[in-house]
């Protein structure tokens, strides 16, 4: 009795193209890249890409564009990501603005939303592991530490009277507190 299992299916992600030149901006066609995989599974990455009628050899393929989201999601910023994956900025900001795009455009939003988080949390790291007693040194941590999350609010500050009680209070019950004349 012969052992024949259906072959499985190949289980590799889309390719990622990856900079092997030593110094990025020297980055200016796809022979500067390799190929490295990126996660399937990865929720940001699942967005409808802008697909081109008429399709050229320069044109930024659906590959191309889950690349992007990734490493715009990795770093925050977009030139970085732009160069990571080949394409000048020009070229992806036309894209995103394209009719059509407005499933890549939300996936950049969310990216870059992504990428502002970690900048935050290395600022952060940074600051914990380094100190943050030199702003001089530390300026932009100490930029960061100080605006992070400015639209959280303190729940000790909550109470009645609180723009953010009274709201809560009127989504719940539909009444509004009473407002001072």
């Amino acid at each position: 009795m012969t052992d024949e299992r259906a072959p499985s299916p190949d289980p590799t992600p889309e390719p990622l193209l990856v900079n092997t030149r030593k110094h990025p901006r020297q980055a200016t066609s796809r022979t500067a890249f390799r190929e490295e995989l990126f996660p399937e599974d990865d929720p940001l990455l699942d967005f409808l890409p802008y697909c081109h009628k008429r399709p050229r050899g320069n044109s930024i393929t659906p590959e191309v564009q889950r690349a992007f989201i990734y490493h715009l999601a990795a770093s925050g910023i977009v030139k970085q990501a732009a160069t990571k994956v080949g394409k000048s900025l020009e070229a992806l900001y036309k894209l995103r603005d394209r009719p059509g795009a407005e499933d890549f455009r939300r996936a950049w939003r969310e990216a870059l939303e992504w990428g502002r988080m970690r900048l935050e949390d290395c600022a952060m790291e940074r600051a914990i592991h380094e100190g943050a007693h030199n702003p001089r040194a530390n300026s932009m941590i100490c930029f960061v530490i100080k605006h992070r999350s400015q639209h959280m609010v303190d729940a000790r500050f909550v109470k009645p009277g609180h723009w953010l009680y009274e709201r809560i209070r009127h989504e719940i019950t539909g009444e509004w507190g009473e407002e001072e004349e």
